[in-house]
């Protein structure tokens, strides 16, 4: 402390323009340094409640912390005295394939011979796998010389029948190995070794999931032209083609998921999912790349974020974010209700536009408060508040993009357990896969009957089966 009092007397000894000069330049580098720290202080406490960042990045002291042990009961652990037995729901008969009466020879008690049947036996089902094999056929193709010109002819593979030495089923396993379950393909060569004996190169696994995009693209295209006339949620990850950054985006609507792998991040990608000329309501998060769309919902869950991030802050705009998380609490409140069918729509719109009115008035006082990034946030939001209130007055629109959210985590799995895709058509593969896989799953369809329906198809030269809810 005395070396910053000799400091200040030195200043003080100055010339009165200098030391002005002087005690000016200290004063500007106090501003910066307040600054600096104050947006270090925002940075580490920045966690998934306060940003887009996901809760596995949060450090230990931002995760909801356990809670403490309860003390003991004294009570035996298990299940407790009248309980009662959870037992497993018996197989209907139609689905049994063998049945075994069991009867005692002898009464347990005199030993007497027993005849009889019981009318009401009990029964006692047990499951098993049986040892799995491969069903192989083998195509021997004859060639015969004509006696009349001497030439030969070879015989060609019956109709149905692939070209590859994998079926259908093997093949559709193969893919849900990768799309579903997402095994990497040396982990894939494994199992098929372990589970079938039977062998298969990487590149054959490479092959076979190409063959799968092709005879999947009609379906893809199907469902992409389909959820442009859909109301949707949109959202988008970074993904990894051949080493160089790229763009996950997803598309959700009722009974339809659409993938799509590219290059960029930009509106033009957008625009190519959707349709240029989109009519439908899309939910989405503030980037841009969705400014061009006319009707739009905005996604509360991150209005939240930002709104606890100007909580967190602990400067002018805490209190304006409080405001407005209050005023968002509400507004679920009622959606929930709604939701549940406790709230009717027409006194949800009249409750959410007496809300507006207070929650704009705030957005307004944020905007114009002595907290630069709160002033900031709020401006932004204010310059699309029209867009925030779309849920309340279109069916089948939401307030948050949730569906699109969770949907795009599988991408983002999948981009963490196999670093990407190494080609296009690696990410063509990948885009139709999580595609038909999401999609059944929505419509309830078993994703390995649909599949193996496809690729049968494609080899009778059939129609592929469509996954379109209208058709």
């Amino acid at each position: 402390m005395e070396k910053y009092r000799k400091q200040a007397e030195a200043i003080l000894d100055l010339p009165r323009e200098d030391a002005i000069d002087f005690i000016a330049d200290l004063l500007q580098r106090v501003a910066q340094l307040e600054k600096q720290v104050s947006e270090l202080t925002e940075k580490v406490n920045r966690n998934s409640r306060n940003s887009s960042q996901p809760p596995s990045s949060d450090s230990p002291k931002h995760h909801t912390k356990r809670k403490p042990p309860s003390k003991p009961s004294g009570k035996k652990r298990g299940g407790q005295p009248g309980k009662g037995f959870d037992r497993r729901p018996l197989v209907d008969p139609d689905r049994v394939d063998q049945v075994v009466d069991v009867k005692p020879d002898e009464c347990e008690h005199c030993h007497a011979q027993l005849s009889g049947e019981d009318p009401e036996p009990i029964r006692h089902q047990v499951a098993d796998i049986p040892p799995i094999r491969p069903t192989i056929s083998e195509y021997r193709l004859h060639k015969l010389c004509c006696s009349q010109c001497n030439q030969t002819t070879k015989a060609e593979l019956p109709a149905g029948v692939p070209h590859g030495n994998f079926g259908p089923g093997l093949m559709t396993l193969l893919c849900m190995l990768s799309g579903v379950y997402r095994l990497s393909k040396r982990q894939m060569q494994q199992l098929v070794c372990d589970f079938f004996g039977l062998t298969i190169s990487l590149g054959m696994v490479c092959k076979i999931e190409a063959k799968v995009a092709e005879i999947l693209a009609p379906v893809y295209d199907d469902l992409s032209n389909f959820i442009r006339g859909r109301h949707v949620n949109i959202d988008e990850t970074s993904w990894r083609e051949d080493k160089k950054k790229c763009w996950m985006w997803v598309a959700v609507a009722d009974l339809v998921v659409v993938f799509r792998i590219a290059g960029s991040r930009a509106m033009a990608v957008a625009k190519s999912i959707l349709g240029s000329d989109y009519k439908r309501v899309a939910t989405s998060d503030r980037y841009s790349a969705y400014n061009w769309l006319g009707n739009r919902q905005l996604c509360w869950a991150h209005l939240n974020r930002d709104f606890q991030a100007m909580i967190d802050r602990n400067d002018e705009g805490s209190r304006i974010g409080k405001r407005l998380l209050d005023h968002s609490r509400i507004m679920f409140d009622w959606w929930h209700r709604f939701r549940d069918g406790t709230l009717a729509r027409r006194t949800l719109y009249r409750f959410v536009c007496d809300l507006r009115a207070d929650f704009e008035n705030d957005l307004s006082l944020g905007a114009e408060c002595e907290s630069p990034k709160t002033a900031a946030t709020c401006a932004m939001i204010l310059k699309d508040h029209k867009y925030l209130w779309t849920f309340a007055r279109v069916e089948g629109v939401e307030p948050t993009n949730n569906a699109a959210e969770q949907t795009v985590k599988t991408g983002v799995l999948y981009r963490k357990t196999s670093g990407g895709t190494d080609s296009e058509k690696g990410s063509r593969y990948i885009e139709r896969i999580l595609t038909v896989v999401a999609t059944c799953r929505r419509q309830r369809k078993n994703i390995l009957y649909y599949i193996t329906s496809c690729c049968r198809a494609h080899f009778n030269s059939q129609d592929i089966p469509t996954l379109t809810p209208d058709q």
